[in-house]
């Protein structure tokens, strides 16, 4: 008898993970109005087609009024790599720097006083790692912006 009882279970068991798992694929492949499983990427001339389509059926509208005209954005935000790591940097019309954030390459990792601004410099430090042996300095930069509002980083000295 408690075989029988066991080999029940056993079999409810599956039978419900196979209901879980088809009911799965069935989401999946019924997602999105049953075209995300069969979708494929548009050539050049069907984007063309559709952005003219979504241009003619939008309705005309008054030019916009300068109050609700979108306004010329203050930063210029990009990514700068540097030895150590890379970071998002905001240069801004009036040339001060904004390090947005920042992330440690493999084997480093950014020590904690950062001067991030905004200013006219921001301040960083990529250390190796603890568990890195192989006896590399630190890595302190200073990070401006230079012409036409692109970021640049230097290793300066280490104070």
């Amino acid at each position: 008898m408690r075989k029988w009882r066991s080999a029940a279970v056993t079999a409810a068991w599956v039978a419900m993970g196979t209901a879980a798992g088809a009911l799965g694929a069935w989401q999946l492949a019924t997602s999105d109005s049953g075209n995300a499983a069969h979708s494929r990427p548009l050539d050049e001339g069907a984007v063309e087609r559709a952005l003219a389509a979504t241009s003619a059926s939008a309705s005309p509208s008054a030019s916009p009024s300068p109050s609700s005209a979108r306004p010329e954005p203050a930063t210029e935000r990009s990514t700068l790599r540097f030895t150590g790591g890379t970071a998002t940097v905001e240069c801004r019309k009036d040339g001060t720097v904004y390090l947005v954030s920042w992330s440690p390459s493999d084997g480093f990792h950014i020590d904690d006083d950062v001067e991030r601004g905004p200013g006219r410099v921001a301040r960083l430090e990529a250390e190796p790692s603890d568990d890195d042996d192989d006896g590399r300095d630190d890595l302190p930069y200073e990070i401006r912006c230079g012409e036409g509002g692109r970021p640049g980083a230097r290793v300066v000295a280490d104070d």
